[in-house]
């Protein structure tokens, strides 16, 4: 009898073991579906950013255009 103790409880060790790796597996695909959504956050924010740069690029220029022809209007004027 003592040895079909000894057996159920290590089957028992075991079983425990399992459930609490396959728990730990099940944390690590969750936080790995959240790290692939970061990034795909990340990568949108990249996206928007870089059209942020452009546009503020694109503005400056307009605006170095605009005080240029101000400026020869201002020169053509005296």
């Amino acid at each position: 009898m003592n040895k079909a103790q000894k057996m159920k409880k290590e089957q028992d060790d075991w079983t425990e073991l399992y459930h609490k790796t396959m728990k730990g597996l099940e944390m690590i695909i969750d936080v790995q579906g959240q790290v692939r959504e970061i990034m795909k956050i990340a990568g949108e924010a990249n996206m928007t950013i870089t059209e942020m740069e452009s546009n503020i690029l694109k503005a400056n220029i307009n605006n170095q255009i605009i005080n240029a022809t101000n400026i020869t209007g201002v020169s053509e004027d005296l």
